[in-house]
């Protein structure tokens, strides 16, 4: 069997042939990116898209999660440093005259609720991620 030297045009390649030698090249070198990226079918063009979407959507998720944690660490530090009551240094304390139990309550009661709603609202996300992505976070 022997080849024509002329052009034979396939799918996805142009392969160049004479007597002595076969080049095969590739339709994007042949015709340029530009032309390419025009002449791309329909499926090529959704599956693009639906990957650029599908990886901001992934990267916005994870950012998401990441806060809320930072969020929760933040709120369980500012509940324990409610626990320090030295005023001024670790030497001195505060009398107990000086202590508002009621205020006390309520912050840190308040803060609880916040932590709470956050760790809802974290495991939320996460279990949504791990559906949406099919990755465990």
């Amino acid at each position: 069997m022997t080849i024509e030297p002329d052009e034979i045009k396939t799918k996805n390649e142009v392969v160049k042939s004479n007597p002595n030698e076969i080049q095969v090249l590739s339709n994007e070198s042949e015709i340029g990116v530009f032309v390419a990226s025009l002449k791309r079918n329909n499926r090529k063009i959704r599956d693009d898209r639906a990957s650029a979407i599908a990886e901001d959507t992934q990267l916005v998720y994870k950012r998401a999660i990441e806060d809320i944690e930072i969020s929760i660490k933040r709120m369980r530090r500012e509940q324990n440093t409610m626990l320090d009551l030295s005023p001024t240094d670790s030497h001195s304390l505060t009398l107990a005259i000086d202590f508002d139990c009621n205020k006390y309550v309520k912050s840190d009661t308040e803060l609880g609720v916040k932590i709470r709603n956050a760790e809802i609202k974290l495991e939320i996300a996460q279990d949504r991620y791990n559906h949406l992505f099919g990755k465990i976070f």
